[in-house]
């Protein structure tokens, strides 16, 4: 089993900050990668952000471009955990935000695996 949970949303007034967490534990033989999904009311659930695991100390992070320059996506190789950083936070944000994790359960067989997703609210 592995599970994966999401905290850290809640209400955010326009131009503010909030930052998600995410960790992951259970049977992980090995992480590919971690990324943030977002899903609108009546949108396709999108890419937020993902870094890569094990690469470098950054992990070659990669962005949507609506999130350029005010997100930073962060890991913590140790905690198997991942960081979403949001500033400047705008309306159009508001969305359900879901951690995903790729890698492997066991040495032959890969692993997808997503959280529950957790609620970012940008409002007045």
């Amino acid at each position: 089993q592995v599970q994966v949970v999401e905290s850290g949303g809640g209400l955010v007034q326009p131009g503010g900050s909030l930052r998600l967490s995410c960790a992951a534990s259970g049977s992980i033989f090995s992480i590919v990668h971690m990324a943030w999904f977002r899903q609108a009311p009546g949108k396709d659930r999108e890419l937020v952000a993902r870094v890569l695991w094990s690469v470098g100390s950054t992990g070659s992070p990669e962005y949507a471009d609506s999130v350029k320059g005010r997100f930073t996506i962060s890991r913590d190789d140790a905690k198997n955990t991942v960081h979403l950083q949001m500033s400047g936070l705008k309306p159009e944000d508001a969305a359900v935000y879901y951690c995903s994790l790729r890698g492997c359960r066991t040495r032959f067989e890969t692993l997808d695996s997503w959280g529950q997703g957790t609620q970012v609210t940008v409002s007045t």
